[in-house]
């Protein structure tokens, strides 16, 4: 019976037609960038690769969200200072200035207060902003362009954090075969993908997953319809908040990008997609997927990977004599 009903499904999403793309969709197209001050953006390119702003001068905000692996570093945990792994699954860094806070548990408000904390985090850039701050002060690359981009030469961190976020805004990932899709192209995903996408709508996925970051938009109790078996000692807002309500409350993942972004959940558990959408649709949603179903499923996942950003890698102004050495740990 559970074999006829997918067969159903399917049949039906290879007789939909563009009218549907035109409809009112839960997910949305990623629009353009607007209102981006392009000085900012240029200078937080050089702060976001820049690894000066660490103790040992080899971590950058780049070595754990990696552009060029999706704006992660497929790692469970990421490796910060003293070769220390981190606490908790890197998310991605594209299309984070969808989410409507930052972290698993939503304890930076935004993009710009997100910024502060890797850099004073012991477990990651282990620096602090006083001396970051220095550094910078003393590379007279920096004094100039902080100068042309803010109208003065003082280097503060509330500047440093809004170059740094005003770039991470840039990083978007538009015109996926499914945004394609959705502006009207019949032939940008075919009928398995779209039947996919169809059981992604009808088993509920998109009560959580929707909008142009596929997610990111909500905070929810991860194992609501069955238990999320983990030894992870994060509990999401409750991190935060204190509440008990609170407890396995975490902010919903994007899911741009999906399938780069590996491995999956704050846990970092889950090595494969396939088994992150068998494991999110008992937990979240107490449906057992059939291994078609499961498929049809990725496959419509893997037509939301979008255009990666692309630029040219930035030169870093040289180190000044007066700025302090990097602490490199052995």
């Amino acid at each position: 019976m559970k074999n006829k009903l997918s067969n159903a499904i399917f049949t039906v999403c290879c007789f939909l037609s563009v009218s549907t793309a035109l409809a009112v969709e839960p997910i949305s197209p990623i629009q353009p960038v607007k209102n981006i001050n392009l000085a900012q953006v240029e200078l937080g390119k050089k702060l976001f690769f820049d690894p000066r702003l660490s103790l040992s001068g080899h971590i950058s905000c780049n070595s754990c969200h990696n552009l060029s692996l999706g704006g992660v570093d497929n790692m469970q945990f990421s490796i910060g200072h003293n070769w220390q792994k981190g606490g908790i699954n890197t998310p991605t860094v594209l299309n984070s200035s969808m989410n409507l806070a930052q972290f698993w548990n939503g304890r930076a408000a935004d993009l710009k207060e997100q910024a502060e904390a890797p850099i004073v985090n012991p477990i990651e850039m282990a620096s602090n902003h006083v001396l970051a701050i220095k550094v910078l002060e003393t590379i007279p690359g920096y004094v100039i362009e902080f100068r042309q981009v803010f109208g003065s030469a003082e280097i503060t961190i509330d500047r440093v954090t809004s170059a740094i976020a005003e770039f991470e805004k840039i990083l978007i990932t538009p015109n996926s075969r499914f945004d394609q899709w959705l502006l009207g192209d019949p032939s940008a995903i075919n009928d398995y993908e779209l039947a996919g996408y169809l059981t992604f709508k009808t088993s509920g996925c998109v009560a959580c997953h929707n909008g142009p970051g596929v997610g990111g938009q909500s905070f929810q109790r991860l194992g609501i319809k069955d238990v999320y078996e983990t030894d992870h000692p994060a509990q999401g807002k409750a991190d935060v908040t204190g509440k008990v309500s609170d407890i396995n409350v975490f902010k919903v993942p994007l899911l741009r990008n999906i399938e780069l972004t590996f491995p999956y959940f704050h846990d970092g558990e889950v090595e494969t997609l396939e088994e992150a959408v068998d494991t999110m649709a008992r937990v979240q949603r107490g449906v057992t997927f059939t291994r078609q179903e499961n498929a049809r499923v990725v496959a419509f996942l893997k037509t939301l990977t979008g255009e990666q950003p692309s630029f040219n890698i930035p030169t870093l102004p040289p180190s000044g004599p007066d700025t302090p050495l990097p602490e490199p740990f052995l």
